[in-house]
């Protein structure tokens, strides 16, 4: 009996160890869990951060486009205007040339 009784504390000593080992097995897995928690906290929160960064560069980027196109209009149409300008300075400058042309071949006024 006295060697049943061994081999059953034997038993007994082997079973506690592997709930110990189980325990710690735990305990480690508990810690990982919770560092894996924080982190996944940590970046949740750096995606909030981002993302409102990049709304906020969104509508920037947004009000710069729209300006820009508001100067790509105006350009235009300066553009558009000088040629104009440029076009009847031309025609002006035609014309006067015609005058003076003109004017060179009439008889002068003769003075008193």
């Amino acid at each position: 009996m006295t060697q049943q009784g061994a081999v059953l504390q034997g038993y007994n000593n082997e079973l506690v160890k592997c709930i110990e080992d189980l325990c710690m097995q735990k305990e480690e897995l508990n810690k990982q869990i919770q560092q894996a928690e924080e982190e996944k906290n940590k970046l949740q929160h750096e995606i909030q951060v981002l993302s409102e960064q990049l709304e906020c560069v969104c509508e920037s980027l947004a009000q710069k486009v729209a300006s820009r196109n508001e100067l790509d209009k105006i350009l235009a149409e300066t553009e558009a205007a000088y040629m104009k300008i440029l076009d009847s300075s031309r025609t002006l400058l035609n014309v006067l040339k015609k005058e003076v042309g003109s004017l060179k071949h009439t008889p002068e006024l003769k003075t008193n």
